[in-house]
């Protein structure tokens, strides 16, 4: 399957701590608009895609109504099918509105939510090798932990739809 043929490169986002969302300080959100080619099955594409850049995918489902952040991973989001309203970075954040072909990448600590989505929403995930998966909703004491596991974990190997290297901010 062909991929689709995104823009010059993806729009990058670095967002600012936001309560109890710490977000990532050193790393940007990574934004592929039309990512995925909208022939064929998208989810399968999105898996392809994923796994040939060193990111195994972890799941097809939903995002979650809440807000919850991974201190310990950093993970991409391909809308498979349906489109989404996400928020990003906690209250007060950036909102984007993503369709089927489109891939968020969050750096480890981004907080994120769905807003809305349409019936036929179908995303799936993915993460480096070797993180730990966790979800941070703002409990006591995890801005804390977040604070101290955030800068430890290990950087992107890369950009998962493009393969080149993650880039910094700015």
């Amino acid at each position: 399957m062909r991929q689709g043929s995104p823009r010059a490169g993806p729009d990058r986002l670095m967002l600012a701590p936001a309560g109890a969302v710490p977000n990532n300080p050193r790393l940007p959100v990574l934004l592929h608009r039309g990512a995925l080619a909208a022939e064929g099955d998208r989810a399968a594409a999105a898996e392809a895609l994923f796994a040939r850049h060193g990111w195994p995918p972890a799941w097809r489902d939903g995002i979650y109504r809440h807000h919850h952040y991974h201190p310990e991973a950093h993970e991409a989001l391909a809308i498979a099918a349906g489109r989404v309203r996400v928020q990003l970075g906690g209250e007060g954040g950036p909102v984007l509105d993503l369709a089927a072909g489109d891939v968020v990448v969050l750096p480890a600590g981004t907080g994120h939510r769905n807003l809305g989505a349409s019936p036929d929403l179908l995303v799936v995930g993915a993460y480096p090798p070797g993180q730990r998966v966790r979800a941070f909703t703002g409990r006591p004491g995890e801005r804390e932990e977040a604070a101290r596991t955030i800068p430890r974990t290990p950087d992107p190997p890369c950009d998962p739809v493009t393969g080149g290297p993650y880039p910094a901010a700015g």
